[in-house]
């Protein structure tokens, strides 16, 4: 299911970085995060979503989320904005 809604969702940012300077703008619904991803990179992105209580789903796959972002390669965050 949380791969199906980020493959029909209009507008996503890929990464960590962009997602933090998204959250921090105000502009992110909901983040996604792979399971298999490094803890020190999503740690900045769980800590906004926290203090920001915006909605946080797990995935089991980085190389899943990729690919339903429609990218070549493993995402460890991606954000569905507004």
């Amino acid at each position: 299911m949380s791969y199906e809604k980020v493959e029909q969702a209009k507008k996503t940012i890929i990464g960590t970085k962009q997602t933090v300077k998204a959250i921090k703008s105000g502009v992110v619904k909901e983040v996604f995060i792979a399971e298999d991803a490094d803890e020190r990179l999503v740690a900045p992105v769980i800590g906004e979503t926290t203090t920001r209580g915006i909605k946080v789903s797990y995935v089991d796959s980085r190389e899943k989320l990729g690919r339903a972002c429609g990218i070549q390669v493993g995402a460890a965050v991606v954000a569905i904005t507004v």
